[in-house]
């Protein structure tokens, strides 16, 4: 039978959890410190729905069997591995604070006492993980709490508890010495404009305080047995984000990270990473690291942990991407909060503006590939983060493609299934399966299938002249999947393509590229033999026309 306690615990972080998700947007919106790439609420929610489902993995335990410091232990690890970003690294130090003080008083119930060394160690390890404290920011709002609950234990008529005690007054009085801890918190996300320009000129709070006073909110409400906090919503930026400090990090990828090893030292690698980039914080123990930084080498910070541990949860976010899609939501007005992301959604490697429109119009988050399409693993790994959906299905669209794209799938944390395509128009025609509901298992599976009944192949001008003299550089050469069909002319050239893919098919999707030598007009007349041609200008280099048929 589920413990009473664990209940009680599992129903407090549920309300923060559930608090913090439902103003997840609201706190992206209000971040430009130090980073303005919109991703605070994402990162501390990730962070606490880790010691959530922690606390799920336990619901069927009680806590004499499993021990307070183990249970402590477990949502305080829970909170290291799912810590994401500054924001969400900071609250996982926050919790482990928390949870130490907890399991160092064996026996004792949760009373205002214990709540206030709580919140003292919380704040003491929160400003322990950071090289560079930042006031104004949500060190200074957990630090807030701890000085006011400290302060009015003394005021308090009761400030511990015993055994004797119902549930319902241990709810009501913590509810009552967390309620002053609110009031603290909010006071110094107040404060932050002061103290920092960035919010000031940006006419903000700091996200990440105002994203603590959330969760503390959703657990005050809880324990008075409201449903929702009172706590008053927070603006968006009046102005725009123009200002140098408001920009992004020098630095493209968000990269955070975990290395498991044996006798792991904080400091040691500290100045190594700095190397690579910036905001870096480096925390857990030794044996259990968390890493975040800002850096253009995602893969060269993992290479630095290569000898001493095994390096896991791999998870880049591309802050340019994060930047733009903030600008586009505050643009359009501030969100609620209460879009519900996809099962299943869609990464596609292209390169051309026509067709980076094509698969944007079916769907997908489109990586540029570049004229030689080798897009890297962790830029896609940062594309499969940035899409809106629980799991990812990734079209290479390249034979160069198709290991990194395999390999950012190993990476990811969220589901992340490969089709292997080997050309942009086969993606086309697959991403046209995509079934937002599915499961990207399903998905992948109706695409494969898809697949087997479609023929593909192009046109493009020889790079070189024939070894065997058949044509020279700059001349057509055509081909129906890999295989050389057709090459000189390049009307005659596409006409020979198009028949063999077209035969016995109704349509036929022509792509046309940067720099082809005939225009629509021209294309259709020569495809014109029975079959209905779908006609799209792709601007790709290298490709005079893609050709597809099913």
């Amino acid at each position: 039978m589920p413990d009473p306690s664990l209940i009680r615990f599992r129903r407090v972080v549920a309300a923060a959890c559930t608090e913090l998700e439902s103003r997840r947007e609201e706190v992206n919106d209000l971040n430009v410190f130090p980073v303005a790439d919109g991703d605070t609420g994402d990162n501390m929610s990730m962070t606490l729905r880790a010691v959530l489902d922690q606390l799920d993995a336990m619901e069927d335990a009680s806590v004499d069997d499993l021990g307070r410091e183990a249970i402590v232990s477990a949502v305080a690890r829970a909170a290291l591995l799912g810590a994401r970003g500054n924001s969400g690294v900071i609250l996982s130090q926050i919790v482990r604070g928390a949870a130490e003080e907890l399991a160092s008083r064996p026996g004792e119930l949760v009373d205002p006492t214990l709540v206030s060394a709580a919140l003292a160690r919380a704040a003491d390890a929160a400003y322990a993980s950071v090289r560079d404290p930042a006031e104004g920011t949500m060190l200074s709002a957990v630090a807030a709490m701890a000085h006011r609950v400290a302060r009015e234990l003394a005021h308090m008529e009761t400030a511990r508890l015993d055994g004797e005690v119902s549930e319902d007054e241990q709810d009501r009085l913590l509810a009552d010495v967390l309620e002053h801890a609110l009031s603290a918190g909010s006071e110094a996300v107040e404060r932050g404009r002061d103290q920092l320009a960035a919010l000031r000129e940006a006419g903000v709070v700091d996200a990440g305080a105002y994203g603590l006073t959330v969760m503390i909110a959703g657990v005050v409400a809880a324990l008075r047995g409201e449903e929702r906090s009172p706590l008053e919503h927070q603006a968006p930026p009046a102005a725009s984000l123009h200002l140098p400090r408001h920009e992004s990090s020098r630095y493209r990828y968000c990269t955070n990270f975990v290395v498991s090893g044996e006798e792991l030292e904080l400091r040691r690698f500290q100045r190594r990473l700095e190397d690579l980039g910036d905001c870096v914080l480096v925390v857990g123990d030794e044996r259990t690291l968390r890493v975040h930084l800002h850096t253009d080498a995602p893969d060269e910070a993992a290479v630095i942990f290569s000898d001493v541990g095994e390096v896991s949860r791999f998870d880049v976010a591309d802050m340019r991407e994060q930047v733009a899609e903030r600008g586009t939501r505050l643009g359009a007005g501030a969100s609620d909060g209460t879009a519900i992301a996809a099962r299943c959604g869609a990464v596609a490697v292209a390169c051309g503006p026509g067709l980076t429109q094509l698969l944007e119009g079916l769907g997908a988050l489109v990586v540029d590939g570049g004229a030689s399409m080798n897009p890297s693993t962790y830029e896609l790994l940062a594309a499969s983060r940035a899409v809106d959906a629980e799991e990812v299905v990734v079209l290479p669209n390249s034979p160069n493609v198709i290991l990194a794209a395999e390999r950012a799938a190993e990476l990811s944390e969220r589901p992340v299934e490969v089709v292997p395509t080997r050309s942009p128009q086969e993606g086309l025609s697959l991403l046209v399966e995509l079934g937002p509901d599915r499961s990207a298992a399903d998905n992948v599976a109706a695409m494969r299938a898809a697949a087997t009944r479609l023929r593909t192949g192009g046109v493009a001008p020889s790079a070189r002249d024939d070894a065997r003299g058949r044509f020279r550089a700059g001349d057509a050469v055509g081909f129906v999947g890999d295989e050389l069909v057709a090459f000189g002319d390049p009307a005659e050239t596409l006409a020979g393509v198009a028949e063999r893919i077209a035969d016995g098919s109704e349509l036929l999707t022509c792509i046309a590229g940067e720099g082809a030598p005939a225009g629509r007009a021209a294309v259709e007349a020569v495809l014109a033999n029975g079959t209905e041609v779908e006609y799209h200008e792709g601007g790709q280099p290298a490709w005079w026309w893609l050709l597809s048929a099913e």
